[in-house]
């Protein structure tokens, strides 16, 4: 007991799911412990001296799409990989010290989740940005092994999972088998995408302007992409684009499944060519044990019955699907053998 206690304050241990649209941060020992938008609030200064962060996470959200010329809302996260540097070690300065026990004496050990598409390049800026952050080591796990492990499934045996995570700005698709990714896809298609074609359509049917987190609000409320789900209907605020003044109007499910169509069929386009290149064992394991669904965006009304019908396979989605992946990286920091199987080199 007082060796754990002394070890508690030598040393200390965090998970970050670094999303494009979210972040969430796990503190080994109390689980969960920060889930706040990937957004961050810079004031620009003209005279020189540097630009200055004014806030982060729900705060700088606030001010998406309401702030003046001086001030800008930046999501420094693209397409799950670091678009701007600075403001990225900003970001996750503001995490660690949030989520870092301040009685611990050394710097804590991060595990931070990437896209297994990711390029050398972009693993080595995800890493000196997490070092200048205030990290003492980082460990790097591909985001669909960690949400295999988040989901309960067991990735060290020698049987064949197949996992869909779809983020804010990406759909990874991976078999796992042997604490590896055996087979997988990404592409750039996710949450945000989804928001794109439902702002596309608002204004090519109702000549509506409508921003992203209205878009969002709608996605989540009353979007469906299978006609077998009981339609809803909603109110939407927006800017007419031939008056040029505020309106209101009316729209229902059937209309934003039309909007979905591309998103979706990327989805499910990226999940066949994954199969398609599965080897034939690990093919008749998820026959059996079905494909996981994980991320934020599979959370979307239908889309689960959708990849049911096309690909014919058990579709299941984990208990809390928006979490699945900081809790399998925070899982994995409990088990340092298990993080050293599963981490990228």
């Amino acid at each position: 007991m007082v060796l754990a206690k002394l070890s508690s304050l030598f040393s200390s241990a965090i998970a970050i799911d670094l999303g494009t649209a979210n972040t969430l941060v796990y503190m080994e020992g109390k689980g969960m412990v920060c889930s706040e938008p990937s957004v961050v609030a810079v004031a620009k200064d003209v005279n020189g001296r540097g630009d200055r962060i004014l806030a982060v996470g729900h705060e700088a959200k606030n001010m998406v799409g309401r702030t003046p010329d001086s001030i800008q809302a930046i999501r420094p996260i693209k397409d799950g990989v670091i678009a701007d540097f600075e403001v990225t070690e900003a970001m996750l300065r503001y995490f660690i010290r949030k989520a870092h026990d301040r009685s611990t004496f050394f710097r804590p050990r991060i595990v931070v989740c990437v896209p297994p598409c990711i390029t050398s390049v972009e693993k080595r800026a995800v890493r000196e940005a997490t070092l200048s952050a205030g990290a003492r080591e980082v460990f790097l796990i591909e985001e669909p092994m960690a949400a295999a492990i988040g989901a309960g499934l067991d990735v060290t045996s020698p049987t064949g999972s197949m996992v869909v995570d779809i983020g804010g700005g990406t759909t990874d698709v991976a078999v796992i088998s042997l604490s590896g990714i055996v087979a997988s896809r990404s592409i750039r298609c996710g949450g945000d995408k989804m928001d794109e074609a439902i702002i596309n359509y608002v204004r090519r049917k109702f000549n509506l302007l409508i921003g992203d987190r209205t878009a969002e609000r709608i996605k989540m409320n009353v979007a469906s992409v299978s006609p077998h789900m009981k339609s809803q209907t909603m109110e939407i605020k927006g800017r007419d684009l031939v008056a040029g003044i505020p309106r209101v109007i009316s729209t229902c499910s059937e209309e934003l499944r039309e909007a979905l169509i591309e998103p979706v069929q990327d989805i499910v386009d990226c999940v066949h060519m994954t199969l398609e290149c599965t080897p034939p064992e690990l093919a008749a394991d998820i026959v059996d044990r079905g494909i996981m669904l994980v991320g934020g965006g599979s959370l979307l009304r239908g889309l689960d019955q959708v990849l049911r019908d096309e690909t014919k396979l058990p579709i299941l989605r984990s208990e809390d699907p928006f979490t699945a992946v900081v809790v399998g990286a925070g899982t994995a920091l409990d088990k340092i053998e298990l993080l050293r199987d599963v981490a990228l080199r």
